[in-house]
This record gives C-alpha cells, sequence and structure tokens, in this order.
C-alpha cells in the first residue's frame, strides 16, 4: 500500500542536503544570558526580562487569583480586568487612545490586515517584511504589492492606481537586518495617496525612541502612523502582541479581527507577567541604553553599519558557511543561531547576533575576534551590506 505521507522523507532529505534543515534546540535552564553554558546571542530577549523572578510572581499571583487559562475568547466571557489593564497601559505608553492584545504578534498582524482590507482592496508592502505581514497580505485577499526595501519612490509607485481601501505595512526595526524603515520618508507618500500606514515595531518597541516607544516614535513619526503593532514576547519579556491606536480603530478590531474574535484569550499569567515587563522597561531605561549600546559596539568591531536597535547581522552568502561560522563560534562557547532561507533570500545565509541587557562587553568583544581570526573578511559596501572571504574556516 503506497504511503501518503512518503513524500515528506524525499523532501526532508533534500533540507539535509542543502543545509536547510532545522532542528528545535530545547534548553534545561531559564531564559538568560546564557544556554546550556553557552553565552546566548540568539535571544529576543533584549531587556532581560524573560528570566526576571518580578515576572515571574507576578504570574504566579495571578494563577492563584484568575487561575491559569481564560477559558474563552474574550468576546465571549475570556477577558479579565488584568487583559484591560494592559491595554490600558500600552496606550498611555505609546501615547494612544486605545490598545487591543492579542495572543502573539503573529495573530496581531493576521487578524488587523485582514480586518482593514479585503477583496478589492490593496495592500502595499516591504520587500523585507516579517513572514507574519507576508502571510496576513495574501490572506487578506486584498491586492498584494510589494515595495522596495525602504524605497519611498517605489510605495509611491505602488500607491499610484491602487484600487479600493489602501494600506501601507512595513516592520518597524527589520528581524534580519537589524536597520530601520524610513518613516518621515514612507509616511507624506502614504498620506498622499489616503492610505493607511502600520508599522509592526516588534524587535523595536521596547528597546529605542523616548521611553521605549519604538521606531516611529525615535524617528519623530508616531503621529503619522495609524495602526502601531508591537510584541509582548521579545523586549516585555512574556508572551502575546498587541494594536495600539484610535479609539476606533480598537473597536473595529474588536469586533472584525478574527485572530481576536476567534481566539481564546491570553491566560492570566501572560497578562500578568507583560504588564510587569511593560512597566519594567519604563522603569529602568538602562536596560534597552545597555542592549543598543552593545549592538553598536559589535557592529563597530566588525566594522558594520551602526544599527537601528539590538540587531547586528552578519551576511556570509551560503548556508554552509553560516553552519560553519556558527560551529566556530559555539566551539568558543558563543550561541549564534545561522539563518537561512527561506528565512531569508537565497544568497544571503548569515549570523544575526541579538544582543540584550544581559550581555558583556567581553562575549561582544569574544564574537569579533572570532569572525575576524577565522576567515570571515567584513567590509562595509555602499548599499550597507556585507562582504567575506568564501569558505569560513572552522
Amino acid at each position: 500500500m503506497a504511503d501518503p505521507l512518503g513524500w515528506i522523507r524525499a523532501a526532508l532529505e533534500d533540507l539535509e542536503s542543502a543545509g536547510l534543515r532545522r532542528r528545535l534546540r530545547h534548553r534545561a535552564t531559564p531564559a538568560g544570558r546564557t544556554l546550556d553554558g553557552l553565552v546566548n546571542l540568539s535571544s529576543n530577549d533584549y531587556l532581560d526580562l524573560a528570566g526576571d523572578p518580578r515576572l515571574a510572581i507576578a504570574a504566579a499571583e495571578a494563577a492563584r487569583d484568575w487561575g491559569a487559562g481564560a477559558g474563552a475568547s474574550r468576546l465571549v466571557t475570556g477577558g479579565t480586568d488584568l487583559h484591560r489593564e494592559l491595554e490600558r497601559e500600552l496606550a498611555g505608553w505609546k501615547g494612544c487612545e486605545d490598545a487591543v492584545v492579542f495572543s502573539s504578534g503573529y495573530l496581531a498582524n493576521l487578524g488587523t490586515i485582514a480586518a482593514l482590507v479585503g477583496r478589492g482592496d490593496t495592500v502595499v508592502s516591504d520587500a523585507l517584511n516579517h513572514a507574519s505581514i507576508i502571510d496576513a497580505c495574501r490572506l487578506s485577499r486584498a491586492e498584494v504589492r510589494v515595495f522596495a526595501h525602504g524605497d519611498a519612490e517605489s510605495l509611491d509607485r505602488a500607491l499610484s492606481d491602487a484600487p479600493g481601501r489602501r494600506l501601507v505595512v512595513t516592520d518597524g526595526v527589520f528581524s534580519m537586518d537589524g536597520d530601520a524603515a524610513p518613516l518621515p520618508l514612507l509616511a507624506p507618500v502614504a498620506e498622499a495617496h489616503g492610505a493607511m500606514l502600520m508599522v509592526d515595531d516588534a524587535h523595536g518597541c521596547g528597546v529605542i525612541g523616548p521611553d521605549g516607544r519604538g521606531t516611529a516614535a525615535a524617528q519623530g513619526a508616531g503621529a503619522h502612523v495609524d495602526i502601531q503593532l508591537g510584541t509582548l514576547s521579545k523586549a516585555f519579556g512574556s508572551a502575546g502582541g498587541y494594536v495600539a491606536g484610535s479609539t476606533e480603530l480598537c473597536e473595529w478590531l474588536r469586533n472584525s479581527a478574527r485572530a481576536f474574535v476567534f481566539d481564546t484569550a491570553p491566560p492570566p499569567p501572560v497578562v500578568s507577567a507583560a504588564l510587569a515587563g511593560v512597566r519594567i522597561a519604563r522603569e529602568e531605561p538602562q536596560r534597552r541604553e545597555r542592549a543598543v549600546a552593545l549592538a553598536q559596539r559589535l557592529a563597530g568591531a566588525l566594522r558594520l553599519p551602526s544599527p537601528a536597535a539590538a540587531i547586528v547581522p552578519v551576511v556570509l552568502g551560503s548556508p554552509g558557511d553560516a553552519l560553519a561560522a556558527q560551529a566556530a563560534l559555539e566551539e568558543a562557547g558563543l550561541l549564534v543561531t545561522a539563518i537561512r532561507p527561506p528565512t531569508v533570500p537565497e544568497g544571503t545565509s548569515r549570523l544575526r547576533f541579538a544582543l540584550t541587557a544581559a550581555h558583556t562587553d567581553a562575549d561582544v568583544d569574544l564574537a569579533a575576534t572570532v569572525l575576524t581570526t577565522r576567515g570571515v573578511l567584513l567590509l562595509t559596501t555602499p548599499g550597507g551590506q556585507n562582504q567575506h572571504t568564501p569558505g569560513f574556516r572552522p
């Protein structure tokens, strides 16, 4: 009898031979600077809050008072006072009228984009946007147009004859490249075409800008961004996503975003931990200042462009070179995960350094030493990309 799933074995073998097969890594220690004896330079825990005892206490107290699960969607009986308190905290912090909390940043993108545009409308997306944005654009059933990365002229052309409601969506800080969207250039183009502007600031919120409010605030463009989306699972050390904006926007999402309407509410312990994380981040600005300073230190040592937040990519080219570089760093006691297609385009496999408040100068200097003494010659090109001597020496 034919095996209907037999094709999977061959597909996995193809991934293996191409250096693209991924395997889960299960740590035996709490989140923090180290992971199973290695210095972890691959975590999005930018403010070192995921393992903070204060978040654990907040979660434990909420579990005792509210239970482990929400029990239902927010529109049925799943909402608690904690959920609304978190939304008010986020709205006040972002300087918006209201906010809506989702179970994840991924779901926030899926729900929001599909609630704002549909058949007969147009969504225009930056070429390097996160996969959750790409998936959301497709699922919206709107016409999808892509503009060149951070290019206002390309955006203008994409919007010139766009039908229906128009939505422009971009990452704030790009997760694999570490640069930021030029919002002061993009916002006037969106406004000129009557388009809504949405920024997914998962890697900027809590890390950059006044009070850590993110990319739009850092660039003085907050008043021109209609939909501000972020995550609670990175800088704030918990889990979930949020959208902040006008009262009408948030009410529309609560009524029309399927990823909110039909999703069980985030568990109270998670919500309470996120609330604690947001408050600690605001009260302890030295955390974000440290993460950004370390990223700049690493970029400077490698002669790379200054990062927008706490991400420093080292583009190596082939999956094999990226895996060899990962192995060399691991031998030196550092964990930096190789990023390969389809996460990044073919020919741009890389190491992605994510710096946190927990790291030390010595961690950064060791990483730079390993890279510069094992056969990788990094040069800054006019386009801001990395070049290297082929054949990383393990």
